[in-house]
């Protein structure tokens, strides 16, 4: 009897893996392209990571129009993937309609809150990370003047925009910070050309360093920089390796967490809905060090960024949030 009941447990045990191990992740990326060497490869690597650690594959789909995110969403709830990664504040109207039709899927949306029983929202406190650039770009410049270049013209990019100007001005109270957005529809995340000649008027201006928020855009904002000799500043990928030695930094946005996160959680049954917030002390956001920048990170910007970082975290230090106010305090 005592054999027969330990081989039950096993039984419901293994049982229990086998259904928790059972799930078909799925991840729909923002418009701009899988590899945009920012936000969407961000997710992607995400995805790969989990991938390569659990053997379990997952399915993705390269939206080109917000009609096809939501036809994607929808498409792999109805053939029973889960969970179903959403990443882009464009899908939120896509994911509070798919999450109601299909109540036993797990969603999850990045960069946007969604107020549903099976949906997790995965926001981030991106005027951390920007004001840690920002303070580094300011003790970085030569001339006074610096440059942001942003994608959609949106309040999330203008929080990252308005974060910078406060770590910028943290550096040089006097510092000129000139800001530009690429368009007004998602077509702004695609656009290096467009991004290449905002970056190339701000230089013409005095600007001797210039970050980029705007996706795949942001690549001809790095390219120009580096062309013209001046720094540029890359955004949620670790960017420094496009262009070594001119690349500042890169304010990496850890997407990748939201998506490893969600389906690990699936996988081991631990999946949660509601809202997570990432921010420094949460190492959601940070500045990236490595041997292609190193050189241009002195020690005592080393020391003034780190301890900004430390007296974010702890409180201290309070970056403004655009998106609270839609305001940037001067």
């Amino acid at each position: 009897m005592k054999k027969t009941l330990l081989s039950l447990f096993a039984l419901a045990a293994m049982s229990a893996t086998a259904l928790a191990a059972d799930i078909k992740p799925a991840l729909v990326y923002g418009t701009g392209g899988k590899f945009d060497k920012s936000f969407n490869e961000a997710a992607y690597g995400g995805a790969e990571k989990f991938k390569s650690e659990t053997g379990i594959d997952y399915r993705d789909f390269e939206p080109t129009s917000d009609t096809q995110g939501e036809q994607a969403i929808r498409n792999f709830a109805s053939r029973g993937f889960n969970p179903v990664v959403a990443v882009s504040f464009a899908w939120t109207s896509a994911i509070e309609k798919v999450a109601a039709e299909f109540p036993d899927t797990q969603f999850v949306i990045v960069d946007s809150v969604v107020d549903k029983p099976n949906v997790r929202s995965v926001v981030y406190k991106e005027e951390e990370g920007s004001y840690l650039v920002g303070l580094l770009a300011g003790m970085a410049s030569t001339t006074g003047k610096v440059g942001f270049v942003g994608g959609m013209d949106i309040p999330l990019i203008r929080k990252f925009a308005c974060g910078y100007e406060q770590g910028a001005r943290a550096a040089k109270a006097d510092i000129q910070v000139f800001q530009n957005m690429t368009g007004t529809t998602g077509a702004a995340w695609n656009d290096p050309v467009r991004g290449g000649e905002l970056t190339k008027n701000q230089i013409d201006q005095g600007a001797d360093v210039v970050y980029a928020a705007a996706g795949a855009t942001g690549l001809g904002v790095l390219q120009t920089a580096a062309d013209n000799g001046k720094l540029s500043i890359g955004v949620d990928s670790n960017q420094n390796h496009l262009h070594p030695g001119s690349v500042l930094t890169s304010m990496v946005k850890r997407v990748d967490l939201a998506v490893y996160n969600a389906y690990a959680d699936a996988k081991d049954d631990k999946f949660t809905p509601g809202l997570q917030v990432l921010g420094v002390a949460q190492e959601g956001v940070a500045y990236a060090l490595d041997d292609n920048n190193a050189k241009l990170i002195t020690e005592e910007m080393k020391a003034a960024v780190e301890k900004a970082k430390a007296d974010i975290a702890a409180g201290t230090v309070k970056v403004h949030d655009y998106m609270s106010d839609n305001s940037c305090p001067k």
